[in-house]
Protein backbone atom coordinates (compact mmCIF):
# COMPACT_ATOMS: atom_id res chain seq x y z
CA UNK A 1 0.00 0.00 0.00
CA UNK A 2 1.70 3.58 -0.84
CA UNK A 3 1.40 5.46 1.79
CA UNK A 4 -0.95 8.92 1.35
CA UNK A 5 0.55 12.09 0.12
CA UNK A 6 0.86 15.08 2.12
CA UNK A 7 -1.49 17.64 1.37
CA UNK A 8 0.37 20.94 1.44
CA UNK A 9 -1.69 24.16 1.83
CA UNK A 10 0.76 26.67 0.12
CA UNK A 11 0.67 30.43 1.95
CA UNK A 12 -1.52 29.02 5.02
CA UNK A 13 -0.14 30.00 7.88
CA UNK A 14 -2.57 28.32 10.23
CA UNK A 15 -2.35 24.98 8.46
CA UNK A 16 1.83 25.41 8.63
CA UNK A 17 1.69 25.53 12.07
CA UNK A 18 -0.60 22.53 12.89
CA UNK A 19 2.24 20.82 10.86
CA UNK A 20 4.79 22.02 13.15
CA UNK A 21 2.33 21.22 16.20
CA UNK A 22 2.15 17.31 15.07
CA UNK A 23 5.62 16.99 14.39
CA UNK A 24 6.86 18.07 17.59
CA UNK A 25 3.96 16.05 19.64
CA UNK A 26 4.59 12.74 17.71
CA UNK A 27 8.18 13.04 16.57
CA UNK A 28 9.51 15.09 18.86
CA UNK A 29 10.72 17.39 16.45
CA UNK A 30 12.43 20.59 17.50
CA UNK A 31 10.17 23.63 16.37
CA UNK A 32 12.88 26.35 16.21
CA UNK A 33 14.20 23.83 13.56
CA UNK A 34 11.02 22.49 11.78
CA UNK A 35 10.26 26.64 11.30
CA UNK A 36 13.10 27.29 8.37
CA UNK A 37 11.65 24.40 6.78
CA UNK A 38 8.08 24.99 6.76
CA UNK A 39 8.35 28.38 5.67
CA UNK A 40 9.74 27.07 2.58
CA UNK A 41 7.89 24.11 2.36
CA UNK A 42 4.44 25.93 2.86
CA UNK A 43 6.08 29.36 0.98
CA UNK A 44 4.97 31.50 3.64
CA UNK A 45 5.05 35.28 2.87
CA UNK A 46 7.52 36.95 4.11
CA UNK A 47 4.83 38.98 6.14
CA UNK A 48 3.31 35.79 7.54
CA UNK A 49 6.25 34.55 8.92
CA UNK A 50 6.19 36.41 12.12
CA UNK A 51 2.49 34.97 12.73
CA UNK A 52 3.66 31.24 11.85
CA UNK A 53 6.68 31.57 14.84
CA UNK A 54 3.97 33.15 17.15
CA UNK A 55 1.01 30.43 16.62
CA UNK A 56 3.43 27.48 17.00
CA UNK A 57 5.56 28.90 19.69
CA UNK A 58 2.56 30.01 21.58
CA UNK A 59 0.88 27.08 21.29
CA UNK A 60 3.55 25.34 22.50
CA UNK A 61 4.12 27.79 25.27
CA UNK A 62 0.60 26.84 26.50
CA UNK A 63 -0.16 23.58 25.60
CA UNK A 64 -1.22 22.47 29.47
CA UNK A 65 -2.62 25.84 29.84
CA UNK A 66 -4.77 25.42 26.95
CA UNK A 67 -5.68 21.87 27.48
CA UNK A 68 -7.01 22.93 30.83
CA UNK A 69 -9.02 25.51 29.12
CA UNK A 70 -10.29 22.79 26.59
CA UNK A 71 -11.09 19.95 28.78
CA UNK A 72 -14.60 20.64 30.03
CA UNK A 73 -15.80 21.30 26.15
CA UNK A 74 -14.16 17.96 24.54
CA UNK A 75 -16.62 14.86 25.02
CA UNK A 76 -15.16 11.84 24.08
CA UNK A 77 -11.55 10.97 22.25
CA UNK A 78 -10.44 13.18 19.42
CA UNK A 79 -8.05 12.57 16.90
CA UNK A 80 -4.24 14.45 17.88
CA UNK A 81 -4.35 16.66 14.80
CA UNK A 82 -8.29 17.59 16.08
CA UNK A 83 -6.98 18.70 19.59
CA UNK A 84 -3.79 20.20 18.32
CA UNK A 85 -6.09 22.13 15.84
CA UNK A 86 -8.29 22.75 18.79
CA UNK A 87 -5.50 24.77 20.89
CA UNK A 88 -3.71 26.36 17.85
CA UNK A 89 -7.23 28.17 17.67
CA UNK A 90 -7.94 28.53 21.63
CA UNK A 91 -4.44 30.36 21.39
CA UNK A 92 -5.68 32.64 19.07
CA UNK A 93 -9.14 33.10 20.60
CA UNK A 94 -7.44 33.38 24.50
CA UNK A 95 -4.00 35.39 23.81
CA UNK A 96 -3.82 37.17 20.90
CA UNK A 97 -6.27 40.26 20.54
CA UNK A 98 -5.50 41.31 16.82
CA UNK A 99 -7.34 38.38 15.38
CA UNK A 100 -10.87 38.86 15.70
CA UNK A 101 -12.47 35.23 17.11
CA UNK A 102 -14.54 34.51 14.42
CA UNK A 103 -11.85 34.93 12.20
CA UNK A 104 -10.06 31.80 14.54
CA UNK A 105 -13.12 29.72 14.69
CA UNK A 106 -13.15 29.77 10.50
CA UNK A 107 -10.08 29.13 9.65
CA UNK A 108 -10.05 26.19 12.05
CA UNK A 109 -13.52 25.03 10.52
CA UNK A 110 -11.93 25.03 7.26
CA UNK A 111 -8.56 22.89 8.05
CA UNK A 112 -10.48 20.24 9.15
CA UNK A 113 -13.14 20.33 6.50
CA UNK A 114 -9.60 20.41 4.49
CA UNK A 115 -7.94 17.34 6.34
CA UNK A 116 -10.90 15.48 7.99
CA UNK A 117 -14.58 15.56 7.05
CA UNK A 118 -17.78 17.46 8.10
CA UNK A 119 -18.12 15.83 11.19
CA UNK A 120 -14.92 16.59 12.31
CA UNK A 121 -15.22 20.58 10.96
CA UNK A 122 -18.65 20.40 12.98
CA UNK A 123 -17.21 19.30 16.48
CA UNK A 124 -14.32 21.79 15.45
CA UNK A 125 -17.00 24.62 15.13
CA UNK A 126 -19.39 23.85 17.99
CA UNK A 127 -16.35 23.12 20.62
CA UNK A 128 -14.87 26.42 19.98
CA UNK A 129 -18.34 28.53 19.51
CA UNK A 130 -19.22 26.98 22.94
CA UNK A 131 -15.84 28.42 24.13
CA UNK A 132 -16.99 31.72 23.29
CA UNK A 133 -20.22 31.83 24.71
CA UNK A 134 -19.67 30.81 27.88
CA UNK A 135 -16.08 31.44 28.55
CA UNK A 136 -12.61 29.37 30.07
CA UNK A 137 -13.13 27.93 33.92
CA UNK A 138 -10.62 29.89 36.61
CA UNK A 139 -7.39 28.33 37.17
CA UNK A 140 -8.60 29.61 40.73
CA UNK A 141 -10.63 26.33 40.92
CA UNK A 142 -6.83 24.18 41.54
CA UNK A 143 -6.69 24.66 45.35
CA UNK A 144 -2.78 23.38 45.50
CA UNK A 145 -0.50 26.01 44.47
CA UNK A 146 2.26 24.22 42.65
CA UNK A 147 -0.45 22.88 40.10
CA UNK A 148 -1.89 25.72 39.87
CA UNK A 149 1.15 27.74 38.77
CA UNK A 150 2.14 23.96 36.97
CA UNK A 151 -1.43 24.72 34.46
CA UNK A 152 -0.80 28.57 34.55
CA UNK A 153 2.73 28.69 32.92
CA UNK A 154 2.26 25.15 31.38
CA UNK A 155 5.25 23.93 32.92
CA UNK A 156 5.44 19.89 34.11
CA UNK A 157 4.45 19.88 38.11
CA UNK A 158 7.94 17.80 38.87
CA UNK A 159 9.77 20.75 37.10
CA UNK A 160 7.45 23.27 39.10
CA UNK A 161 8.60 21.41 42.63
CA UNK A 162 12.45 20.85 41.72
CA UNK A 163 12.46 24.83 40.81
CA UNK A 164 10.85 25.89 43.97
CA UNK A 165 12.70 23.46 46.56
CA UNK A 166 15.91 25.07 45.04
CA UNK A 167 15.19 28.66 44.49
CA UNK A 168 11.60 29.78 46.39
CA UNK A 169 8.52 29.95 44.89
CA UNK A 170 8.44 34.18 44.02
CA UNK A 171 11.84 33.74 41.82
CA UNK A 172 10.08 30.25 40.27
CA UNK A 173 6.90 31.91 39.41
CA UNK A 174 8.83 34.92 37.69
CA UNK A 175 11.22 32.91 35.69
CA UNK A 176 8.08 30.52 34.68
CA UNK A 177 6.12 33.45 33.58
CA UNK A 178 9.26 34.73 31.87
CA UNK A 179 9.34 31.70 29.61
CA UNK A 180 6.37 32.02 28.39
CA UNK A 181 7.22 36.03 27.10
CA UNK A 182 8.08 36.54 23.17
CA UNK A 183 12.11 36.90 23.23
CA UNK A 184 13.82 39.60 22.02
CA UNK A 185 16.78 39.40 18.92
CA UNK A 186 19.86 39.89 20.48
CA UNK A 187 22.89 40.95 18.57
CA UNK A 188 26.40 40.80 19.49
CA UNK A 189 28.60 43.82 17.74
CA UNK A 190 31.78 42.39 16.43
CA UNK A 191 34.24 44.98 17.72
CA UNK A 192 36.91 43.81 15.37
CA UNK A 193 35.21 45.14 12.76
CA UNK A 194 32.90 48.41 13.70
CA UNK A 195 32.18 49.82 17.13
CA UNK A 196 28.54 49.66 18.85
CA UNK A 197 28.03 52.82 17.49
CA UNK A 198 28.74 52.50 14.44
CA UNK A 199 26.40 49.54 14.26
CA UNK A 200 23.82 51.00 16.11
CA UNK A 201 24.15 54.21 12.93
CA UNK A 202 23.82 51.63 10.33
CA UNK A 203 20.57 50.25 11.32
CA UNK A 204 18.95 53.17 12.43
CA UNK A 205 19.78 54.66 8.52
CA UNK A 206 18.05 51.55 7.19
CA UNK A 207 14.80 51.76 9.10
CA UNK A 208 15.20 49.21 11.51
CA UNK A 209 14.47 49.50 15.45
CA UNK A 210 17.51 49.10 17.75
CA UNK A 211 18.88 49.42 21.17
CA UNK A 212 21.59 49.14 23.69
CA UNK A 213 21.99 47.13 26.41
CA UNK A 214 23.10 48.46 29.75
CA UNK A 215 24.92 45.21 30.81
CA UNK A 216 27.08 43.78 28.09
CA UNK A 217 28.68 46.62 26.30
CA UNK A 218 28.62 45.17 22.85
CA UNK A 219 24.99 43.57 23.17
CA UNK A 220 22.01 45.47 20.72
CA UNK A 221 18.18 44.31 20.59
CA UNK A 222 16.99 44.47 17.43
CA UNK A 223 13.05 44.56 17.17
CA UNK A 224 12.06 44.74 13.74
CA UNK A 225 13.56 42.57 11.22
CA UNK A 226 15.02 39.16 10.57
CA UNK A 227 18.96 40.23 11.84
CA UNK A 228 20.30 37.24 9.25
CA UNK A 229 18.71 39.43 6.37
CA UNK A 230 20.33 43.12 7.35
CA UNK A 231 23.36 44.33 6.11
CA UNK A 232 25.25 44.24 9.50
CA UNK A 233 25.12 40.68 9.78
CA UNK A 234 26.23 39.97 6.02
CA UNK A 235 29.08 41.73 6.25
CA UNK A 236 30.01 40.25 9.67
CA UNK A 237 29.30 43.46 11.92
CA UNK A 238 27.29 41.34 14.25
CA UNK A 239 26.38 37.81 14.87
CA UNK A 240 22.97 36.54 16.12
CA UNK A 241 23.73 35.27 20.37
CA UNK A 242 22.03 35.77 23.40
CA UNK A 243 22.73 37.67 25.87
CA UNK A 244 23.09 35.86 28.47
CA UNK A 245 25.79 33.86 26.72
CA UNK A 246 28.02 36.84 26.28
CA UNK A 247 29.28 36.56 29.47
CA UNK A 248 31.16 33.30 29.38
CA UNK A 249 34.05 35.12 27.24
CA UNK A 250 34.02 38.09 29.65
CA UNK A 251 34.96 35.25 32.51
CA UNK A 252 37.56 33.85 30.69
CA UNK A 253 39.77 36.96 30.54
CA UNK A 254 41.44 35.51 27.11
CA UNK A 255 43.97 38.19 25.99
CA UNK A 256 46.25 38.38 22.01
CA UNK A 257 48.31 35.77 22.42
CA UNK A 258 47.35 33.20 24.71
CA UNK A 259 46.47 29.80 24.11
CA UNK A 260 42.74 29.13 24.35
CA UNK A 261 40.54 25.80 24.03
CA UNK A 262 36.87 26.03 23.20
CA UNK A 263 36.07 22.70 24.35
CA UNK A 264 32.26 22.03 23.12
CA UNK A 265 32.32 25.21 20.62
CA UNK A 266 29.68 24.95 17.91
CA UNK A 267 27.77 27.21 17.10
CA UNK A 268 30.84 29.57 17.84
CA UNK A 269 29.04 32.63 19.49
CA UNK A 270 31.46 32.21 22.28
CA UNK A 271 34.34 31.10 20.21
CA UNK A 272 34.50 33.69 17.76
CA UNK A 273 33.44 36.20 20.88
CA UNK A 274 36.94 34.93 22.56
CA UNK A 275 38.38 35.54 19.22
CA UNK A 276 37.39 39.15 19.30
CA UNK A 277 38.36 39.57 22.81
CA UNK A 278 41.93 37.82 21.52
CA UNK A 279 42.20 40.62 18.50
CA UNK A 280 42.98 37.14 16.11
CA UNK A 281 46.09 36.75 17.81
CA UNK A 282 47.16 33.46 19.16
CA UNK A 283 46.36 30.59 19.00
CA UNK A 284 42.18 29.29 19.72
CA UNK A 285 41.52 25.69 19.33
CA UNK A 286 37.50 25.37 18.74
CA UNK A 287 36.79 21.36 19.54
CA UNK A 288 33.54 19.34 19.28
CA UNK A 289 32.33 16.42 18.96
CA UNK A 290 29.79 16.90 15.73
CA UNK A 291 31.81 17.71 12.37
CA UNK A 292 28.53 18.94 10.68
CA UNK A 293 28.87 21.85 14.03
CA UNK A 294 31.63 22.90 13.35
CA UNK A 295 31.30 23.77 9.79
CA UNK A 296 28.86 26.32 11.30
CA UNK A 297 32.13 27.09 13.73
CA UNK A 298 34.33 28.22 10.15
CA UNK A 299 30.99 29.88 8.48
CA UNK A 300 30.84 32.18 11.43
CA UNK A 301 34.57 32.62 12.01
CA UNK A 302 34.82 33.14 8.13
CA UNK A 303 31.61 35.86 8.25
CA UNK A 304 32.86 37.55 11.56
CA UNK A 305 36.72 37.73 10.07
CA UNK A 306 38.51 35.83 12.33
CA UNK A 307 40.90 33.31 10.72
CA UNK A 308 42.89 32.15 13.24
CA UNK A 309 40.85 29.54 14.88
CA UNK A 310 41.92 25.99 14.78
CA UNK A 311 38.56 23.70 14.82
CA UNK A 312 39.02 20.07 15.77
CA UNK A 313 36.10 17.40 15.65
CA UNK A 314 37.00 15.16 18.72
CA UNK A 315 34.92 14.07 21.87
CA UNK A 316 36.16 16.93 24.66
CA UNK A 317 36.21 13.70 27.61
CA UNK A 318 39.13 12.52 25.09
CA UNK A 319 40.90 16.23 24.93
CA UNK A 320 44.04 15.19 26.98
CA UNK A 321 44.68 12.41 23.98
CA UNK A 322 45.62 15.50 21.71
CA UNK A 323 47.53 17.99 23.52
CA UNK A 324 50.46 17.83 25.96
CA UNK A 325 49.35 18.60 29.90
CA UNK A 326 49.29 22.37 30.99
CA UNK A 327 49.62 23.14 27.51
CA UNK A 328 46.05 26.33 27.52
CA UNK A 329 46.31 29.52 29.07
CA UNK A 330 42.33 29.62 29.43
CA UNK A 331 40.03 26.67 28.95
CA UNK A 332 36.15 27.22 28.42
CA UNK A 333 33.88 24.18 29.05
CA UNK A 334 30.34 25.19 28.01
CA UNK A 335 29.04 21.74 28.45
CA UNK A 336 26.08 19.67 27.37
CA UNK A 337 23.19 20.15 29.65
CA UNK A 338 19.56 19.91 30.06
CA UNK A 339 18.71 23.21 28.60
CA UNK A 340 16.37 24.79 31.14
CA UNK A 341 17.75 28.02 30.63
CA UNK A 342 16.52 28.26 27.35
CA UNK A 343 12.71 27.39 27.12
CA UNK A 344 11.52 30.81 26.10
CA UNK A 345 13.20 29.81 22.68
CA UNK A 346 12.51 26.40 22.94
CA UNK A 347 9.09 25.60 24.41
CA UNK A 348 9.32 22.53 23.42
CA UNK A 349 11.83 21.59 25.51
CA UNK A 350 9.29 21.89 29.15
CA UNK A 351 7.78 18.53 27.27
CA UNK A 352 10.51 16.29 26.19
CA UNK A 353 13.08 16.56 29.40
CA UNK A 354 12.41 14.36 32.46
CA UNK A 355 14.40 14.07 35.98
CA UNK A 356 16.36 10.55 34.48
CA UNK A 357 18.09 13.38 32.23
CA UNK A 358 20.33 15.25 34.53
CA UNK A 359 21.68 11.58 36.21
CA UNK A 360 22.97 10.92 32.76
CA UNK A 361 24.53 14.54 32.11
CA UNK A 362 26.43 14.90 35.29
CA UNK A 363 29.09 12.25 34.50
CA UNK A 364 29.94 13.73 31.20
CA UNK A 365 30.00 17.04 32.94
CA UNK A 366 32.65 16.12 35.27
CA UNK A 367 34.07 14.29 32.73
CA UNK A 368 34.97 17.32 30.73
CA UNK A 369 36.05 19.56 33.54
CA UNK A 370 38.18 16.61 34.65
CA UNK A 371 40.18 16.94 31.16
CA UNK A 372 40.39 20.70 31.26
CA UNK A 373 42.10 20.74 34.61
CA UNK A 374 45.19 18.11 32.64
CA UNK A 375 45.16 20.78 30.21
CA UNK A 376 44.97 24.10 31.65
CA UNK A 377 48.38 25.82 32.93
CA UNK A 378 49.26 26.89 36.60
CA UNK A 379 47.34 30.32 36.73
CA UNK A 380 45.41 29.42 34.43
CA UNK A 381 41.85 30.14 34.42
CA UNK A 382 38.73 27.45 33.25
CA UNK A 383 35.52 28.53 32.70
CA UNK A 384 32.31 26.51 33.06
CA UNK A 385 29.37 27.56 31.61
CA UNK A 386 25.71 25.68 30.79
CA UNK A 387 22.42 26.95 29.47
CA UNK A 388 20.45 25.53 32.07
CA UNK A 389 19.26 26.99 35.80
CA UNK A 390 18.87 23.99 37.51
CA UNK A 391 21.19 23.73 40.41
CA UNK A 392 22.36 19.69 40.31
CA UNK A 393 24.12 20.83 37.12
CA UNK A 394 25.11 24.06 37.75
CA UNK A 395 26.59 24.45 41.41
CA UNK A 396 26.07 20.82 42.13
CA UNK A 397 28.77 19.98 39.32
CA UNK A 398 30.88 22.79 40.15
CA UNK A 399 31.54 21.93 43.88
CA UNK A 400 32.32 18.40 42.98
CA UNK A 401 34.72 19.73 40.64
CA UNK A 402 36.29 21.10 43.12
CA UNK A 403 36.41 18.25 45.69
CA UNK A 404 37.76 16.33 43.15
CA UNK A 405 40.64 18.68 42.78
CA UNK A 406 41.45 20.85 45.68
CA UNK A 407 43.91 22.93 43.62
CA UNK A 408 41.39 24.61 41.81
CA UNK A 409 39.86 27.80 43.27
CA UNK A 410 36.72 30.12 42.28
CA UNK A 411 37.88 33.46 41.21
CA UNK A 412 35.32 36.59 40.93
CA UNK A 413 33.87 37.83 38.21
CA UNK A 414 35.47 40.56 36.49
CA UNK A 415 34.08 44.21 36.89
CA UNK A 416 33.13 44.94 33.32
CA UNK A 417 29.84 43.12 33.73
CA UNK A 418 29.48 45.29 37.16
CA UNK A 419 25.42 45.28 36.76
CA UNK A 420 24.68 41.69 37.35
CA UNK A 421 27.86 41.18 39.39
CA UNK A 422 25.72 41.26 42.69
CA UNK A 423 24.34 37.89 41.64
CA UNK A 424 27.63 36.32 41.72
CA UNK A 425 27.74 33.63 44.99
CA UNK A 426 31.74 32.81 45.56
CA UNK A 427 32.86 32.73 41.92
CA UNK A 428 29.64 31.22 40.59
CA UNK A 429 26.77 33.23 38.85
CA UNK A 430 22.90 32.20 37.92
CA UNK A 431 21.42 33.97 35.47
CA UNK A 432 17.44 33.39 35.57
CA UNK A 433 15.26 34.08 32.43
CA UNK A 434 13.61 36.98 34.45
CA UNK A 435 16.97 39.05 34.67
CA UNK A 436 18.44 40.13 31.54
CA UNK A 437 14.88 39.08 29.60
CA UNK A 438 16.70 36.53 27.88
CA UNK A 439 18.31 32.48 28.44
CA UNK A 440 19.10 31.17 31.94
CA UNK A 441 22.54 31.00 32.20
CA UNK A 442 25.14 29.53 35.04
CA UNK A 443 28.84 30.74 34.72
CA UNK A 444 31.51 29.42 37.09
CA UNK A 445 35.23 30.94 36.78
CA UNK A 446 38.51 28.74 38.36
CA UNK A 447 41.68 29.23 38.54
CA UNK A 448 44.60 26.51 38.89
CA UNK A 449 46.18 27.67 41.83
Amino acid sequence: MTKKQEKIWTGNVRDAALNILMAVEKQQAYSNLLLHQTIEKYKIDDKDRALLTELTYGTLQYKMTLDYYLEPFIKGKLDDWVKQLLRLSLYQIHYLSRIPDHAAVNEAVNIAKRRGHKGISGAVNGILRSILREGVRSTEEIKDELERLSIETSHPLWMVKRFVSEYGFETTANMLKENNEQPVTTLRVNLFKRTVDQVLHLYTQEGYVVARSEVIPECIYLFNAQAAKTTAFEKGFVTIQDESSMIPAYALQAEPGMTVLDMCSAPGGKTTHIAEKMRNTGKLVAMDIHEHKLKLVKENAARLGFNFIETMQMDGRKSSEAFPKESFDRILVDAPCSGLGVMKRKPDIKYTKNEKDFATLKPIQLKLLDEAYTLLKRDGLLVYSTCTVDREENEGTAKLFLEAHPEMELQPFPNVISSIKEQEQEGMLQLFPQDLRSDGFFVAIFKKK
